[in-house]
């Protein structure tokens, strides 16, 4: 039976299969780019979970400098992610702020910002081979902590550093900078900005993990354990996964399913652990923190709970096929068959793998949540002309799943429902003062012009959405950009007479002006203003305050 599986792994990477997490862009060339590239090692050593003994991290990085006045004077610190076996670059890091054919590195160097991208190798430390990009969060977090303290003593001026964190590297900078004010480091940071992180946790859907798992034990092929031990099981997977494949084994068995345990459940001894070491750090309070996510933030869903991924018959090879059904996870307080697995030899059964998954009484699956998306097909893209793997990908039903979910990626944690709607300000809390989240779900790390003009207007200390006079939180935009309402949030701890409002177009023109009198709760403003930057004026007997605001 090994050779007719194997042909369904020779096409496949442990690097190809992480890309599919990974939002890819086209190559360009990088102008001025130095072409030296610098090891850093962290002076603080990290033990892992299963480890007997603490490892100092490893990184390495380049330093783009302004195209202003070449001096390193204004760092801003890109971060890696994701990235099992070093397949994305100094480079592809870089390339990946990409949009609409510009750059948002490219636009703040030509400002006199300073890019320096940290990437995470593959390299061999107090003799263990340590995959940097599938690494434990924690000890990549000392490794920036390395960088940030080496920037800010050959820095020139006092200008203070930003840290762009996408996916988990937003995971490795809040736990670095919430880690470094917890022990009286000095960060000199003033502002983190999150890209679709996992604060919350991520996900692959578990029918998938699960069929990957049983081809790779049960025959043992290397190409296929390579995809499980390299990228499912790595420390970081295990430390972001919501739901693992490891947490529904049999006992005795590597890929067997236990029946009774179908309900979502991370890595034993590794998801828990992380999260709750995270929420115990929190967020640095003397950095700025914003979130650009990709999930939807009006409730759009990827797919819908249960739905059938896949069901077809695949030719494996002479007189042999296989049957394969994979669903997502089912509606709330449902359980069904979510991987299947038949091969057939000359038309009779000669293997089957099964396995269920349950959903639990607080929210439908997560599968199908509003989030950032990951798709299955991008993780088959290194095929090439392998004919089963083409099949497989014109037989998808359904392609996209939810990878970061939005409620994940705003670090809410008074929210169970992966489906809510955030209201941020209202019955929501997140660590994070400022947000931009977009209407429809957009792929994971996606750079869109409306989150690159959110970005930049952060970095050059023009931020969306935060009054410029108070600091009270008497008035807060409940979404940025708006929806079809411009909604104002009021703080209940304040009485209000008559309340002025006036928005303006960027250009200083004033397109709408109403009052309000003796209003509670919230403000809503509905409006049919095109898409832009404005300026939200709000007036009462106390002061005048100013939000800027985006309409998609």
């Amino acid at each position: 039976m090994k050779t007719l599986y194997v042909l369904l792994f020779t096409f496949l990477s442990t690097a190809t299969f992480a890309q599919s997490f990974m939002n890819e862009v086209e190559p360009r060339h990088i102008q001025n780019r130095s072409g030296a590239v610098v090891p850093i090692t962290a002076t603080i050593g990290y033990q892992g979970y299963e480890e007997t003994q603490a490892y100092f991290g490893e990184g390495e990085y380049e330093i783009f400098l302004d195209n202003v006045d070449g001096i390193l004077d204004k760092p801003i610190i890109i971060l890696d992610g994701f990235d099992p076996g070093d397949g994305r670059d100094i480079a592809g890091l870089y390339n990946s702020l990409t949009f609409d054919g510009d750059n948002l590195a490219d636009i703040v160097r030509d400002e006199g910002f300073d890019i320096i991208i940290l990437n995470a190798p593959q390299y061999t430390t107090g003799g263990k081979a340590i995959d940097g990009g599938a690494d434990y969060i924690q000890r990549n977090a000392f490794v920036l902590i390395e960088m940030i303290n080496f920037l800010n003593a050959q820095k020139e001026g006092d200008a203070e550093l930003v840290v762009l964190g996408p996916s988990m590297g937003g995971l490795i900078a809040r736990y670095a900078l919430a880690y470094m004010e917890q022990n009286s480091l000095e960060a000199e940071t003033r502002l983190f900005i999150s890209l679709d992180s996992p604060h919350r946790g991520a996900n692959i859907p578990i029918s998938l993990q699960y069929v990957i798992n049983y081809l790779a034990q049960s025959l043992g092929d290397p190409d296929a354990l390579a995809i499980v031990d390299n990228v499912l099981n790595s420390p970081a997977a295990k430390e972001m996964l919501l739901d693992h494949v490891l947490a529904h084994l049999l006992a005795g068995s590597d890929y067997e399913q236990d029946p009774t345990k179908l309900l979502p459940a991370g890595a034993p001894n590794f998801r828990d652990a992380f999260q709750a070491e995270l929420d115990a750090l929190g967020f640095a309070s003397n950095v700025r923190n914003v979130a650009m996510v990709n999930g939807s933030g009006q409730s759009v869903t990827t797919g819908s709970p249960g739905v059938e991924v896949i069901n077809t018959t695949l030719d494996i090879a002479a007189f042999t096929t296989a049957d394969v059904r994979l669903n997502f996870v089912p509606a709330i307080n449902q359980s069904i068959n979510v991987s299947f697995f038949e091969t057939f030899l000359l038309g009779l059964s000669v293997d089957l793998f099964e396995a269920d998954a349950a959903t639990a009484a607080v929210s439908d699956g997560i599968d199908s949540s509003p989030g950032g998306t990951g798709n299955i097909s991008s993780a088959l893209s290194g095929a090439g002309n392998n004919q089963v793997i083409l099949d497989f990908i014109a037989a998808l039903q359904q392609d996209e799943y939810s990878f970061i979910p939005v409620i994940s990626a705003l670090a809410i944690d008074n929210e169970d429902d992966w489906y809510a709607a955030p209201d941020i300000g209202g019955i929501h809390t997140s660590g994070f003062v400022n947000t931009f989240i977009p209407a429809v779900n957009e792929p994971h790390t996606a750079v869109t012009a409306a989150s690159a003009a959110f970005a930049l207007a952060e970095i050059r200390q023009q931020p969306l959405g935060i009054s410029d006079l108070d600091t009270t939180n008497k008035y807060l935009l409940a979404k940025n950009p708006v929806g079809p309402q411009i909604q104002l949030k009021l703080d209940a701890a304040f009485s209000f007479g008559t309340v002025a409002i006036a928005v303006n177009a960027i250009t200083g023109q004033q397109v709408l002006k109403t009052s309000v009198v003796n209003p509670s709760g919230e403000i809503a403003l509905d409006h049919a203003l095109a898409s832009g930057v404005y300026v939200l004026s709000v007036s009462d007997a106390e002061g005048v305050y100013t939000f800027k605001f985006m309409v998609q």
